[in-house]
Formats: structure tokens, C-alpha cells, sequence
């Protein structure tokens, strides 16, 4: 009898130690695959830093539809005029080389633009200034890679006019740190006439942000980049 009940102990020793070894081994490589995932997600951050600071391979380049700025967007200029985006200048002079008033001279000259808001769905864009608005249907002419004085690059991807309102330009260029296909958060637009002049264009950036963010949404962005 003794030896029977020592046996039935002894195999549910057996069995519960090996439940806690599996249970140990179970949470070992829970812990590896987070930290596989966490180290994962660092690379793929840090990459994305990379390119958002203009500095990738010509092959990770990538052609765009005009659907990654779908949507309706609004201009940052007047933000900056009406002293909104303050906090956004004191936090760049904090961390760069300029006086927030000399960043605010640096952007008023960059935000700088009379079209106010965007509209843009399908292939037709909107141009809106103030009450007025003029439209035009675009279709994709590739991009254009562009090196900068400090040695990192830009592409701009670019859509030219097939018909519209006259007065719609007849070229417009995004610009927005993404170099493939991927939804905009905000970007850069440059346009006019001439393809090859609008691509010398480096001082006036007029800059968008989805309409329907508020101010305060608008800064926090800002501030995030």
C-alpha cells in the first residue's frame, strides 16, 4: 500500500515538474518572440527615420498614385501668421541652431501661399483660394530625385494636367518624406508651368495638413516630427 501511494506521488511530482518546466520553456520563448518583435519594430522605426531624413537607396524608391493624398487638406500658412504655431517654433529653437523668431522668418517664407485648402478625389484636384476654386484632372509623369546641399535627397513624385480649369496649374510635385507607396500625413506641394523650373523650387514649400485636424492636432503633429 505504502508502495503504491509513493508511486502515484512520485508520477504526479513527475508530472507537475514537468508542467512547470513546459510552462517555463512556454514563457522563455513568449519573451524571445517579444523581444524579436520589439527589435522588429525598432528596425523598421529606425528605417523610416532614415528616409524621413533623406538618406535611402535609389532601389527603394517606388512609383505613387495620386491616392496617397487623397482627401481634403488645409493650409499651415495662416497657422503660422496668427502666431498658432509658436509652440511648434520654440521647441525647433530648443533643439536647433536658430532663435524661434529667425524659424518663424525661415517658415513664413516656406509655408508662404494664397491656396488655402486642397481638395483632391480621384484624379481631379481643387485648389481653393479663399472663396474662389479651380480645378484640373491629373495623371502621373513619375518623380524626380533631388539632392540637397547637405548631402541627403528628397523625390519628388509628380502628375501633370490632362484637363481642367485654365487657370489649374499645369504641373503639381509632392513632397512628403515617403519615397513609396504609402497614405500622406501631410506633405509639400510645388506647381506651375514649367516641370523643370518648379523642380529648382527649394525656398517656398507651401505645406498641408488634413483639413479636418484642429489647431492644437495640427501642433501635436508637429511636434511629433
Amino acid at each position: 500500500m505504502y508502495s503504491r501511494t509513493m508511486t502515484t506521488t512520485m508520477a504526479a511530482l513527475a508530472v507537475s515538474m514537468f508542467a512547470l518546466a513546459a510552462h517555463a520553456s512556454g514563457t522563455e520563448q513568449d519573451a524571445a518572440a517579444h523581444d524579436h518583435a520589439h527589435a522588429h519594430e525598432h528596425d523598421e522605426a529606425a528605417a523610416k527615420q532614415q528616409i524621413y531624413s533623406g538618406y535611402f537607396e535609389d532601389s527603394q524608391i517606388a512609383p505613387r498614385p495620386l491616392s496617397d493624398w487623397q482627401g481634403e487638406w488645409q493650409s499651415v500658412f495662416p497657422l503660422l501668421e496668427a502666431g498658432q504655431l509658436d509652440a511648434v517654433m520654440a521647441d525647433k529653437a530648443a533643439h536647433g541652431d536658430k532663435t524661434a523668431e529667425e524659424y518663424t522668418e525661415y517658415y513664413r517664407i516656406g509655408y508662404a501661399t494664397d491656396v488655402d485648402r486642397l481638395d483632391i478625389e480621384g484624379d481631379m484636384v481643387t485648389f481653393h483660394r479663399g472663396d474662389a476654386a479651380v480645378s484640373g484632372r491629373y495623371a502621373d509623369d513619375g518623380y524626380e530625385i533631388l539632392t540637397y546641399e547637405k548631402g541627403n535627397r528628397g523625390v519628388r513624385f509628380i502628375f501633370r494636367k490632362v484637363e481642367g480649369d485654365a487657370d489649374a496649374p499645369g504641373f503639381i510635385q509632392f513632397s512628403d518624406h515617403k519615397i513609396a507607396p504609402e497614405v500622406s500625413d501631410h506633405y509639400h506641394l510645388y506647381w506651375g508651368e514649367d516641370r523643370a523650373e518648379i523642380l529648382k523650387e527649394l525656398t517656398n514649400w507651401p505645406t498641408y495638413y488634413p483639413a479636418a485636424l484642429s489647431t492644437e492636432g495640427v501642433v501635436s503633429e508637429m511636434l511629433a516630427h
